[in-house]
């Protein structure tokens, strides 16, 4: 009895998660504490790093099996008629039953007379929740969400911003040119690439269409780059712009009609999936929230859109993404590859708005303050707060944030058009 009762206990000892931990698994593990830290003390993009970091905790606990793809293992079980299979739309664990045999080297008279069946042992949590990554199905949900939040009002009323956001894309072109000169394939390098246009489900459907392989580090980068905007963003907007030009105040906007703001987001539906029609299901989910809102007549699905639905589809996304980086795939070469990049990316799309904020600072004679252009990234509306910041530190009484929210929600159209000339391109 004693000596059962050790092998019992020794057994015990020799599954739990404490023996079987590795090295890998300990630095990943202590990774997702640091983005946790940058998520809870720093306040970093906190509603989507902090379940990203959680996931990335929880799938490198050893033996948790939260991400464990579902297994089959074959039995027999009674007789089928011999020579015939059965058809596909009929007995589907028969039928791949008898095609596993047959692929074993069996051949129909071996297995003449008996039926396979299949018995699934059940796979982890959060491999099934993973699966609305996989099929694409999470970020256009997103951006029905955030389409309920946006005001394109500001982009009605300065129709130039769209200028302003297709120029801050310029990162997604840079690092895509990058990675196919590191040897990553095509549709490697458009996953890479559009960590630059600051959208992490644009980044995740991207990935998830070109590279799933790659999903975890861009993932992680993409969402990493965006808490870190105001970081990352305000010494490169210092550096291409002069006093004088992060000084200038803008003309208030004019008053934009509620038939303009419904009118916008159907004709911008239309243009875009005919332009580019891979980049419908992004920006028509987009619209769609938006229609939601500022239709005025269904404000019921609007709050529900930006609120249960949103929080719940986030809390998904961002959990299940958070659990593909796990060790073995995470701590590579590769991944370190893919994070610079993405940094190339994303610095380089804040270079291209500022940039071209500045040739329209000139063409309009000073009217245009070149640091909306930064906001074009599309990390809303993060991006914008930083570029009124900066200009507030030159001029308190300088008010930038409405300007840039024009550049801002043009970028998220930018990037989901971005992305769909990717997919089309590329796939």
């Amino acid at each position: 009895m004693t000596g059962q009762l050790l092998e019992t206990f020794e057994q015990l000892a020799a599954e739990s998660g404490l023996a079987n931990m590795s090295l890998p698994s300990l630095i990943m593990i202590a990774v997702s504490f640091l983005l946790m830290y940058l998520a809870i003390a720093k306040g970093f993009e906190p509603l989507l790093l902090l379940p990203i970091a959680f996931g990335m905790f929880l799938t490198n606990l050893p033996m948790a099996g939260l991400m464990t793809e579902p297994t089959t293992a074959m039995r027999l079980l009674e007789a089928l008629p011999a020579g015939a299979l059965p058809p596909q739309g009929m007995f589907e664990s028969v039928y791949h039953g008898v095609r596993y045999a047959l692929s074993m080297g069996e051949t129909i008279t071996d297995i003449a007379g008996t039926v396979y069946a299949v018995k699934q042992q059940v796979g982890g949590l959060l491999y099934y929740l993973y699966q609305g990554v996989k099929l694409g199905i999470y970020p256009p949900l997103i951006f029905l969400g955030i389409g309920c939040m946006t005001d394109f009002g500001p982009l009605i009323a300065n129709p130039r911003s769209f200028l302003l956001g297709a120029a801050a894309q310029l990162g997604i072109f840079i690092a895509f040119i990058g990675a196919l000169l590191l040897g990553f394939t095509g549709p490697e390098a458009g996953s890479i690439g559009i960590i630059g246009g600051a959208d992490g489900p644009t980044a995740i459907y991207t990935t998830t269409r070109l590279a799933q392989h790659l999903l975890p580090s861009i993932a992680v980068a993409a969402y990493s780059y965006m808490a870190l905007v105001p970081i990352i963003q305000p010494p490169i907007m210092k550096a291409l712009t002069t006093d004088k030009e992060r000084r200038v105040v803008m003309e208030q906007l004019r008053p934009v009609s509620k038939t303009e703001k419904v009118v916008f987001p159907i004709l911008c539906t239309l243009v875009v999936a005919l332009m580019v029609p891979s980049a419908a299901p992004l920006v028509g989910m987009l619209m769609l929230g938006n229609i939601l809102k500022e239709s005025g007549v269904v404000e019921r699905l609007s709050k529900t859109a930006q609120n249960e639905l949103l929080n719940i589809v986030t809390i998904f996304l961002g959990v299940t993404v958070g659990a593909t980086a796990r060790a073995e795939t995470f701590l590579t070469t590769q991944t370190l590859g893919i994070v610079a990049m993405g940094l190339i990316a994303f610095a380089f799309g804040t270079v291209g708005g500022v940039l071209f904020g500045k040739l329209m600072y000139a063409i309009t004679g000073g009217k245009i303050n070149p640091l909306i252009g930064s906001a074009g990234v599309s990390a809303v509306p993060m991006a914008a707060r930083v570029s009124q910041r900066v200009g507030s530190e030159y001029d308190p009484t300088n008010f930038l944030l409405m300007h840039a929210m024009g550049p801002n929600v043009a970028g998220v159209i930018g990037s989901a058009v971005a992305a769909g000339v990717l997919i089309s391109v590329l796939s």
